[in-house]
């Protein structure tokens, strides 16, 4: 995955919308790890993982996909705002199922939030890469699926979303 190259494209969506939103001066560091955290039960909704008392299937794997890169493009840009890129630091890492997979996410959220520290960030991006690849994503199919929302966003800006 091109992760220099998410950063780029997540930074000109975010001085774009806040440009035209004239949110220059405000700090949304806060409102972004909400959005993560509402993005992340998106996605857990749409894979229905955790609903043992239903029948229902899970949403096709392009519906998950586009829910689990929705969550990234809050991840990159939490990132930016804290002047944090992630270096790729992952160790080896076996979960038994993506229902414990989510909740690692859910914690590594907090911490984040609780200490906005580069290692916690760091923890955080792995994490939510360790979910898709329970998921079953490639990184390409993750990277192509990012740039393809990232035009959207733009577009939704151009409809004054």
């Amino acid at each position: 995955m091109n992760i220099p190259l998410l950063y780029s494209l997540q930074r000109q969506l975010d001085e774009r919308i806040e440009t035209q939103h004239g949110l220059q001066q405000e700090n949304l560091v806060d409102k972004k790890v909400l959005a993560l955290l509402v993005e992340l039960g998106e996605l857990a909704n749409e894979t229905r993982c955790f609903k043992f008392w239903s029948v229902k299937p899970p949403a096709s794997q392009e519906k998950i996909l586009e829910e689990y890169v929705d969550g990234l493009h809050f991840i990159l840009s939490l990132g930016l705002d804290c002047g944090f890129t992630f270096g790729g630091n992952r160790s080896q890492k076996l979960c038994s199922s993506p229902i414990e997979q989510f909740l690692c996410v859910y914690q590594a959220v907090n911490q984040f939030y609780e200490a906005k520290s580069f290692e916690n960030y760091e923890h955080l991006f792995a994490e939510y890469l360790y979910l898709g690849e329970q998921l079953g994503f490639s990184t390409e199919q993750i990277e192509r699926a990012y740039t393809q929302k990232n035009e959207v966003n733009h577009e939704r800006q151009n409809q004054n979303y």
